[in-house]
């Protein structure tokens, strides 16, 4: 399984839907759907928001 930087990418989607809610009020119960989601929802509404998460994922390279 792959493993997302969760906390960047809520913090994105907050960012996107914040800025979204200044214009239309219907962007503010995204909004709070995005702070309270849990990780696979977060992932979730990012992928049908058109977020690449490759862009997320977390790597770990060995170091020797």
């Amino acid at each position: 399984m792959e493993e997302y930087d969760i906390e960047r990418l809520r913090d994105d989607l907050i960012d996107y839907y914040g800025t979204a809610s200044m214009i239309y009020c219907v962007a503010m119960a995204d909004l709070v759907r995005v702070q309270s989601a849990s990780d696979s929802e977060l992932i979730e509404i990012a992928i049908n928001n058109g977020y690449n998460l490759e862009d997320y994922k977390v790597s770990y390279e060995r170091k020797l």
